[in-house]
């Protein structure tokens, strides 16, 4: 047993990197990025992962170096402004086994020195699948309505992500879910702390956070028809 799987210094190693985003630093420094941040994710993946197997055994906890569930430290640059080449945080996303990148279905986790979240959903969906949520929340108005004010999901939930100005082509701009049909984006976000990473309960704090998104994220899984 684990006490904790994240320590100061892995806080301490993130900070540095914003200071110090290049590649001479980050090369000089790998040993301490492998032992301060990439062993700990994959720790901390290797545990969750049955306890996720119980919200669902669809999505997926994948302790690998690469094409697992850590996302990678290195910036994709190529249509940026910020030529930065490392990423100055930790990105671990449990994808739905059908997914293929990070804008399928999945719950993810976050940590940085500014911030911690746990999130559900799908952030950018791409057309097809946008077409098909938006089309469910026409369909079924009640079961989206349900989903998205449920009491566990409400009390530590806010949906963030971009939205539309005005009405999607092929929807009322008088129907009373506009705001919804309007959203790019279907992630909620749930805030945790620094002081919630170094607890020894992490795992079971994120998990209690993974079952209250139950209804939302089977709302969603129902509209793009994959399984629960």
């Amino acid at each position: 047993m684990i006490d904790t799987y994240f320590t100061p210094q892995t806080l301490d190693f993130l900070r540095a990197l914003a200071t110090n985003n290049n590649r001479d630093w980050f090369n000089e420094n790998k040993p301490v990025y492998e032992c301060d941040v990439r062993q700990p994710a994959m720790a901390f993946i290797e545990g969750i992962a049955p306890r996720l197997a119980e919200i669902s055994p669809h999505f997926l906890a994948i302790a690998k170096k690469s094409g697992g569930s850590l996302m990678r430290v290195y910036r994709d640059t190529r249509f940026s402004r910020d030529k930065t080449p490392y990423k100055t945080n930790i990105g671990i996303q449990f994808r739905h086994e059908q997914g293929r990148d990070v804008h399928a279905p999945g719950y993810y986790v976050h940590i940085d020195p500014q911030a911690v979240f746990v999130g559900a959903g799908m952030w950018r969906p791409d057309s097809r699948a946008l077409g098909k949520i938006r089309d469910r929340l026409v369909e079924a108005g009640p079961a989206w309505i349900a989903a998205r004010d449920d009491v566990k999901f409400q009390k530590y939930f806010n949906l963030s992500g971009d939205t539309l100005k005005r009405a999607p082509r092929g929807y009322s701009p008088d129907h009373p879910l506009l705001d919804d049909l309007k959203r790019k984006d279907f992630i909620a976000i749930s805030e945790l702390s620094h002081e919630d990473i170094l607890n020894p309960g992490f795992i079971d704090t994120v998990c209690q956070r993974f079952h209250a998104a139950d209804a939302y994220m089977r709302f969603l899984c129902k509209a793009i028809e994959v399984r629960m």
